[in-house]
């Protein structure tokens, strides 16, 4: 029997690899966006705004997926209205689709704010214990990724859906335009580094670059998502996800410069936060760009700073635990230095980098 997929949110990093694994794996998939990608072959686009409830009703008639994956988010100016945001996209989704009667497995891409909470409150508080795990409570604060698994929590009770929430760390994978993306935004960062001759500075917190943490690849997050969908133990169940190595960013910091033929500059204690090192870098890119005939002239739609800053200057060491999923029998490992090598490797054979 052939799986039917719906990714929610195809144009985005973790929607982009998921949706071309499960095409891999001989699933029937649509991908929603509002601009979903025509570059992924096999792949059914359907373009509509979640919080536009006739555009889903139009673009959603007729499908009937089995499975759906909840891969998108979109960032709002403070949390009150990423909550209102966010949970009324997960509702008008899974409303427009109840008609259909035919989803029996509902997956919902979070991440480790769920431990460490929404970026208003970013590391501060009183935080659980590193390493963090799936049987730890709620922060005691508003949080829109508890909102989005509430609406899901709600329509599967109501519905009769499975359903499984997965926490990935900061995700490393190939996707252009997102709002996330730390594995494009060093490669953007180390090529302007090295074609300026600026130094290659690591921008976050001396916790981070002298701290342990861990990543997500995009591919293993893909495997995952469809390991849960299809794993009787794994319904009704909440997973970190990571890639099963530490690392300190002292060292992977070296490793990235290497692959760039850079230098790393001395770390001086503390940080220069990516968006204010990149500030003046747009012209720079754009007129790099046109030199190199590279596809992407535009720094703001393969930089995402902010995001990056955040991540990288945390005060505390962030770790996850996996062993729930061991438990479970998901395996698989990805090194995380190689993660990184791949994803650049791929930009630069897609001229993305020169």
């Amino acid at each position: 029997m052939q799986h039917s997929a719906l990714v929610v949110g195809v144009s985005g990093i973790v929607g982009n690899n998921l949706a071309r694994h499960l095409l891999e794996r001989g699933w029937q998939v649509g991908g929603l966006a509002r601009r979903p990608p025509s570059d992924i072959p096999g792949l059914q686009p359907l373009a509509a705004d979640l919080l536009d409830a006739a555009s889903l009703r139009t673009a959603l008639a007729g499908q009937r997926p089995s499975h759906v994956f909840l891969t998108t988010w979109m960032r709002q100016p403070t949390e009150a209205e990423n909550i209102r945001v966010n949970a009324a996209m997960v509702r008008n989704l899974l409303d427009a689709l109840r008609p259909g009667h035919s989803v029996a497995h509902v997956a919902l891409v979070t991440g480790l704010k769920h431990y460490l909470g929404p970026f208003e409150a970013y590391g501060q508080g009183r935080l659980p214990a590193t390493p963090f795990r799936e049987e730890q409570p709620r922060l005691d604060i508003e949080n829109f990724y508890y909102a989005q698994e509430d609406e899901v929590f709600a329509a599967a009770a109501r519905d009769g859906f499975g359903w499984s929430v997965h926490r990935p760390h900061t995700v490393i994978g190939y996707a252009l335009g997102n709002a996330m993306n730390m594995g494009v935004t060093l490669a953007a960062y180390a090529t302007l580094c090295r074609e300026t001759g600026r130094p290659f500075l690591f921008p976050g917190s001396a916790a981070q670059w002298n701290g342990l943490t861990d990543m997500t690849d995009a591919g293993l997050l893909a495997r995952h998502l469809e390991w849960a969908a299809l794993t009787p133990a794994a319904r009704d169940q909440a997973f970190n996800v990571v890639n099963g190595d530490v690392f300190r960013w002292s060292w992977m910091w070296e490793r990235i410069a290497g692959w760039f033929g850079l230098q790393p500059a001395p770390f001086p204690g503390e940080g220069i936060p990516l968006e204010r090192q990149l500030a003046d870098a747009a012209p720079l890119w754009a007129d790099l760009a046109q030199r190199r005939g590279l596809a992407e002239p535009d720094l703001g739609r393969l930089a995402s700073a902010w995001h990056t800053d955040a991540d990288l200057g945390r005060p505390i060491e962030v770790v996850t635990d996996m062993s729930k999923s061991r438990r479970l029998g998901f395996l698989d490992y990805q090194a995380t230095d190689d993660a990184f090598f791949a994803l650049f490797g791929r930009l630069r054979a897609a001229r993305v980098i020169p």
